[in-house]
């Protein structure tokens, strides 16, 4: 079975994808894709630190890892919302509220 390379692309001690010589994870190029549609030249606008091989080569990573990023995105945010719900209810959003009604 051949196995696929990824020169810009190594595992940290956490075992996330990173792009390599940088402390970028695969994941954010990612949502940066998912979440704004930007293709790449738009992501190598927003992150100039990175070329454009690096963030070609972190969407083919997520495009051969999908099922496993896509579980990694939905445990995030999953995370984000049991924080939200943890909280008290917002004093400015209360206050919003009455203005506009």
């Amino acid at each position: 079975m051949i196995t696929a390379a990824y020169p810009h692309i190594e595992a940290a001690a956490d075992g996330a994808a990173m792009i390599a010589g940088t402390k970028t994870k695969v994941l954010e190029v990612v949502l940066d894709r998912l979440a704004h549609h930007w293709d790449a030249d738009e992501i190598q606008r927003q992150h100039p630190y990175l070329s454009l091989a690096q963030i070609y080569a972190a969407l083919a990573y997520y495009h051969d890892h999908q099922e496993e990023i896509d579980h990694e995105i939905e445990k995030r945010l999953e995370h984000v919302e049991r924080i939200a719900a943890s909280q008290p209810p917002s004093v400015v959003r209360a206050k919003a509220r009455r203005t506009s009604t």
